[in-house]
């Protein structure tokens, strides 16, 4: 008999950084010197605060925005407006009043894709516990739905360049129902993860562009 897979979480969730590189080891001749593989990449971090090191479901991406950072900032801090630039986002509310800032929350909803079973509604309740004006944030915080529980932990950078704003995010989930596939879980990150970046470079872009 075989075993039931359960539901994976959908890539528009959390997004999750996938860690190039992993250091390997290589087989010499007898007396050769060892050369050392890829270093991996460095998570990203806020305020010295990453993902989590043992979660394998992991992706990580990035986007360069031609906005001003003030522009993107606000867009992505602005959590009771995703919905009106993000489509997977169905609902967004903050539990607390006042800019975002550490120890800040907000309850957010996704659908589900059928995988294998029905479709469902995600909820996730994140809590901002890391924050740097202008430069970073990190979350972390439940998901739940039908038969699914997933913790997970999102991290993302803003860096000023010379062409625009380079937004980077990486995020884990660890867990049994992820675990029992990772690469359909961190494909399903993947593309969700690159949705957002996408739909932050259109909608800040566009904003930039009305201006006189």
């Amino acid at each position: 008999m075989s075993a039931v897979r359960r539901p994976l979480v959908p890539a528009a969730l959390f997004a999750l950084p996938l860690v190039a590189g992993l250091l390997a080891a290589t087989a010499s001749p007898a007396g050769a010197a060892t050369l050392p593989g890829p270093r991996p990449t460095p998570s990203l971090t806020c305020r010295g605060a990453g993902v989590d090191p043992g979660a394998r479901v992991r992706y990580r991406a990035e986007i360069l925005i031609d906005a001003p950072l003030d522009t993107v900032w606000k867009l992505q801090t602005d959590v009771e407006r995703w919905p009106s630039w993000q489509a997977p986002v169905t609902t967004a509310e903050r539990l607390d009043r006042g800019p975002l800032r550490p120890g800040a929350a907000f309850r957010w909803s996704v659908p589900v894709p059928p995988n294998p079973t029905p479709a469902t509604r995600l909820e996730i309740t994140s809590t901002v516990e890391q924050l740097r004006r202008h430069s970073c944030l990190r979350w972390t915080g439940p998901a739940t739905g039908e038969g699914l529980h997933i913790d997970g932990v999102h991290v993302w950078n803003f860096t000023r360049t010379p062409h625009g704003v380079r937004v980077t995010t990486e995020e884990t989930h660890p867990g049994p129902q992820v675990d029992a596939d990772v690469p359909a879980a961190t494909a399903l990150l993947r593309q969700g993860l690159e949705g957002w970046l996408k739909d932050l470079k259109t909608t800040a872009e566009s904003r930039a562009h009305q201006r006189p």
